[in-house]
């Protein structure tokens, strides 16, 4: 998928809707596009063994795994509610907006 449509971009707060983090909620730290997929703060953490290199030690770190964006939705800190996303052209500029307000979602 080359060209896969996604509405949630980095720096949105979303809310996990599916899987064992189900209800947590977190902001966007990359978007892999081409595989479909999100990393959020907090959600669907891991631990990895970190080989020791030169006068580093090895360690266990945890981090982030990507999740499916199918399981996030964009999240209404405001409102406290999620988000559906919808698009509309606005000053020749195409923005996203709240499909149930209205609102401009980027500003």
């Amino acid at each position: 998928m080359a060209n896969a449509k996604c509405r949630i971009k980095a720096d949105d707060t979303v809310v996990v809707i599916a899987g064992k983090d189900k209800g947590k909620v977190g902001r966007v730290l990359r978007v892999l596009p081409t595989e479909r997929r999100v990393v959020v703060d907090g959600v669907a953490r891991v631990k990895r063994h970190q080989r020791p290199t030169g006068d580093q030690p090895g360690a266990i770190i945890e981090k982030e795994a990507s999740i499916d964006v199918s399981n996030v939705a964009l999240w209404n800190a405001d409102e406290n509610r999620r988000v559906k996303v919808g698009y509309s052209v606005v000053e020749g500029k195409k923005i996203r907006i709240d499909r149930a307000t209205g609102a401009a979602i980027d500003g």
